[in-house]
């Protein structure tokens, strides 16, 4: 039997075990999952070295893991997973596109009312007022959405790395008003390095890539009836929003920050929500 063969042997072999799991979706991802991994490494002739590299790679990675960062979500976020899930799951041309989470998103912030300074640890950095409403596909604004916000302050950090920022600094959760309205107060964000002290940094020097994010900030969307969305707001003046290391930029996302009367910055960010039952993902990409 020739390699060829003894690999698809052996990789029938594999799927066939799967053949009788339960869960109809689950049996379909793995034994997908089974077949690009086979095709992966005879493709490339993966060594006994250069898997054991792997294995010792993951669990590096693995281990980085904490209550504070997801090492595994940054990993997904350079290698252009996350986007990819992001675009596989835009189900309507006219909703807000999904971004990635990110690996320091931190569940629970505080609430916070409309118009709200999340501004808890003041660094000096220029201020920047966002509004913006949060509607159907259609145009019809939605009440009492729950909008989760967090930012970098202006050293590029956000509190989970900086000791000396408050837990809750740049964080929220809010309600749009009857109108489907929200009004934050944040620091403008600025263009920041993805964490290079772990094992994703280390692919990363390997690979001679830049880890520089794009200026944002996230927000995460949700209403009842409505599928939610986690997004980002791009400062248009930042330079990297071509070379985003997360693969995250969107041009629908981007925003030029306004000079106001009070002296801040403002930016308008309207958002529009898909139904529950939107149909299959459009092949229009927003890039």
């Amino acid at each position: 039997m020739s390699r060829s063969e003894s690999q698809q042997a052996l990789l029938q072999a594999v799927v066939d075990s799967f053949q009788n799991t339960p869960d109809a979706r689950l049996r379909e991802i793995i034994q997908a999952l089974a077949r690009h991994l086979h095709q992966f490494v005879a493709e490339v002739h993966l060594s006994h070295e250069e898997w054991q590299k792997g294995i010792e790679f993951l669990t590096a990675v693995g281990k980085a893991c904490s209550g504070n960062r997801q090492e595994f979500m940054l990993l997904s976020d350079v290698l252009g997973i996350s986007s990819a899930v992001d675009v596989a799951n835009d189900s309507h041309a006219a909703a807000t596109p999904g971004t990635v989470l990110g690996p320091y998103y931190v569940p629970d912030s505080p609430q916070r009312s409309f118009g709200a300074s999340l501004i808890d640890t003041d660094d000096g950095g220029q201020q920047l007022r966002v509004t913006g409403t949060v509607s159907s596909v259609g145009g019809a604004p939605i009440a009492n959405a729950v909008v989760d916000i967090w930012s970098c302050a202006s050293n590029g950090l956000y509190p989970a790395q900086d000791p000396a920022q408050s837990p809750t600094n740049l964080r929220a959760l809010m309600h749009t008003d009857a109108l489907g309205r929200f009004d934050f107060i944040v620091l403008r964000p600025t263009n920041y390095s993805i964490p290079m002290d772990g094992p994703v940094g280390e692919l990363m020097r390997a690979a001679a890539r830049s880890p520089m994010r794009a200026a944002h900030v996230h927000l995460i969307i949700s209403a009842a009836g409505y599928q939610g969305v986690t997004t980002h707001l791009f400062d248009s003046e930042c330079k990297y929003l071509a070379s985003d290391s997360v693969f995250s930029t969107r041009k629908s996302l981007i925003r030029k920050f306004e000079s106001a009367a009070d002296g801040r910055l403002s930016a308008v960010f309207d958002v529009r929500l898909a139904p529950p039952q939107a149909g299959p993902a459009l092949d229009q990409p927003d890039i």
